[in-house]
C-alpha cells in the first residue's frame, strides 16, 4: 500500500482534468503524476532509501503537492513543517525529526544553510539553489510505479500542538491516511467534477488530508490560494470556480458580514468547516442567509483526521455527527469507564485512522492511549439518542470558578447569537476569591459596540450566574494559528505577560 498510488489512480482515470489550478496556471493529472515520477526516481538516484525522512518546509504550491507525492513514491515519509516556524522552532522540529533532505521557498533557504552547514541536512532543495524541481526532472524520468510499502508503514509525519519542550510528531501510516481520505470522498460524495478551495496551510492535517489528499483521490481540481485573501476567495467563488468551500468558524463568521452572500458562493453545494467547533448560531445564519449547511466532522491529527462526519442527508446543528465508518467511539470517565449515552466525559476513539504512536516519544504515546488500546482525544463529549456526538468542550480549556466547572464553548455559543460580536473567547484568569474568573475577549463587528451590561444580562437569561463572564475585554483580534484556531493558550500568556 501507498497512498501516492491515489495519484497514479486519477492519472490513469482524468489524465487531462485539472488537478490544481493556481493564479491562472493550471496542471492536470498527467503533468503532475509525472512530475512526481520525476522527483521520486531523482531522489533514489540521490540515495533517497525506503523509511528515510524528506523535510518540506515551504508554502502551499504546486510545487509542495508534486514534492511530496514524489517523496511517497520513493518510499520516503514526507516531514510536513509549518512555513511560519520561527528558528528556534525549525531547529528544534528538524533536530527531532532529522530530514536528510528538505524542500523550502527561496525566501526560507537562508534560514535553513546553517542547519546544512551544522550536518543536520544532507541537501536543499529550492528554487535557485544547487537543487531544485527543474534539476529534479532533469535527474529524474517521467515513468515510474510508487513502491510499494507495509499498510502499517509510516508515509507522513506532522506535528501538533506546542512546538516547545518535547515535540509530538504524528506518525500516520498509508492505512491510517487512506481511512480517513476514503471516508471524506464518501461523505462528501465528492467526484472529478468538484473544485475543492485549498487556502489552509498543508502542514495541518486539514489541509493535507481532508482538503489536498481526498481531492487527489477523488480526482478534482485544487483551487489553490497560498493563504486567505477574501478579495481573491470572492473572486474564485463569482467565477464559479468552487464547487466546496472549506473554511474555519472565523471565516465563515467574516462572510456571514457581506451582503448578497448567495448570489457571492456561486456554484458551491458543499461547505465544511474544521479546526475549532463552530457556534450553532452561525451555522443557523449561514443557512438561513444561503441554503446550504455548514458540515463539520470531529477530528484531530492522531486521527488522520476523520473520527466523526455531520450526515450528508440528516444535518443536525450543533452535533459533529456520527462515527465514520469504520471507526468506534466511546465516551469514557477520568478512570477509563466507558459511560451511558448522554453522560458527559472525555471522547476515546478506535479504529484504522487512529496513529500509530508520537516519533521518538514514547511516554507521550503511552499517555495518548488507554491499555486497552483506546486513544485519548483530551475532548470532552457526549452522544444523544440517535448517537450523534456532541463537543462540550476541550478538558484543558475548562475553567474551574468557585468550585464551578465552565466549559468556554457552552459560552461562547451563546455570545455568538448576539449580531455585535464577529469573534470571541472565553477563558479562565487567575482570582484570588473565584480561582480562575471567567473573562471574554470579543471582537466586535464592523461599526458595532460592546455593551458588557447587555452581554451579561442576555448572558444570564441563557446561563447558569457562574458561567456568565465576570469581564469583557473588546479586542481588535485575537491570535490565530496558520490553519485559523484560535489560540487561547496564547491570549492567557500575553495578559499574564502584562501583568508581570
Amino acid at each position: 500500500m501507498n497512498i501516492a498510488t491515489n495519484l497514479e489512480q486519477s492519472a490513469r482515470y482524468f489524465p487531462d482534468r485539472p488537478a490544481i489550478s493556481q493564479e491562472g496556471t493550471t496542471t492536470n493529472y498527467a503533468e503532475l503524476n509525472q512530475t512526481a515520477n520525476r522527483i521520486a526516481t531523482a531522489l533514489i538516484r540521490l540515495g533517497v532509501q525506503p523509511g528515510d525522512h524528506i523535510g518540506l518546509y515551504a508554502p502551499n504550491g504546486g510545487d509542495w503537492i508534486a514534492f511530496y507525492f514524489g517523496a511517497l513514491k520513493a518510499g520516503a515519509v514526507p516531514v510536513t513543517l509549518s512555513s511560519q516556524l520561527s528558528r528556534n522552532e525549525l531547529s528544534l522540529l528538524l533536530g527531532h525529526s532529522q530530514p536528510r533532505m528538505i524542500f523550502t521557498s527561496t525566501e526560507k533557504r537562508n534560514r535553513l544553510d546553517e542547519f546544512r552547514t551544522a550536518g543536520m541536512i544532507e541537501k536543499i532543495i529550492c528554487p535557485g539553489g544547487e537543487l531544485d524541481m527543474n534539476r529534479l526532472a532533469e535527474l529524474g524520468a517521467a515513468s515510474f510505479k510508487a513502491l510499494d510499502r507495509n499498510r502499517e508503514d509510516t508515509a507522513a509525519i506532522l506535528y501538533t500542538g506546542g512546538t516547545t519542550g518535547t515535540p509530538k510528531g504524528v506518525l500516520l501510516s498509508h492505512e491510517n491516511i487512506n481511512t480517513s481520505i476514503y471516508n471524506v470522498v464518501f461523505n462528501e460524495r465528492s467526484t472529478h467534477e468538484d473544485r475543492a478551495l485549498c487556502f489552509l496551510p498543508f502542514n495541518h492535517v486539514f489541509g493535507q488530508m481532508h482538503i489536498m489528499n481526498a481531492t487527489i483521490l477523488s480526482g478534482g481540481c485544487l483551487e489553490m490560494l497560498p493563504a486567505f485573501d477574501m478579495d481573491k476567495v470572492l473572486g474564485l467563488l463569482a467565477a464559479g470556480k468552487v464547487t466546496k468551500l472549506f473554511a474555519v468558524p472565523t471565516i465563515y463568521t467574516r462572510l456571514l458580514g457581506l451582503d448578497n452572500l448567495k448570489q457571492r458562493l456561486g456554484a458551491v453545494r458543499y461547505c465544511f468547516s474544521a479546526a475549532a467547533s463552530m457556534a450553532a448560531e452561525t451555522v443557523r445564519q449561514w443557512k438561513e442567509q444561503t441554503g446550504l449547511a455548514i458540515y463539520e466532522g470531529y477530528g484531530m491529527t492522531e486521527a488522520a483526521p476523520v473520527v466523526t462526519y455531520n450526515h450528508y442527508f440528516r444535518h443536525v446543528i450543533g452535533s459533529v455527527g456520527t462515527a465514520a465508518p469504520g471507526v468506534e467511539i466511546q465516551i469514557r470517565d477520568h478512570r477509563g469507564r466507558r459511560l451511558e449515552q448522554g453522560r458527559e466525559g472525555e471522547i476515546c476513539v478506535r479504529g484504522r485512522n487512529i496513529m500509530r504512536g508520537y516519533l521518538n516519544n514514547p511516554e507521550g504515546t503511552r499517555a495518548a492511549f488507554w491499555e486497552d488500546g483506546w486513544f485519548r482525544s483530551g475532548d470532552i463529549g457526549r452522544f444523544d439518542a440517535d448517537d450523534y456526538l456532541f463537543i462540550v468542550d476541550r478538558l484543558k480549556d475548562m475553567i474551574i470558578t468557585g468550585g464551578e466547572n465552565v466549559y468556554p464553548k457552552e459560552v461562547e455559543d451563546a455570545l455568538y447569537a448576539r449580531p455585535e460580536i464577529e469573534e470571541c473567547a472565553i477563558i479562565g484568569l487567575p482570582d484570588a476569591e473565584w480561582g480562575e474568573r471567567v473573562t471574554a475577549f470579543i471582537v466586535a463587528r464592523q461599526g458595532a459596540t460592546i455593551d458588557p451590561q447587555a452581554l451579561k444580562a442576555f448572558l444570564k437569561s441563557r446561563l447558569s450566574s457562574f458561567k456568565v463572564p465576570k469581564e469583557f475585554r473588546v479586542v481588535s483580534e485575537l491570535p490565530k494559528s496558520p490553519a485559523g484556531k484560535i489560540l487561547k493558550r496564547r491570549i492567557r500568556d500575553d495578559v499574564q505577560t502584562e501583568m508581570r
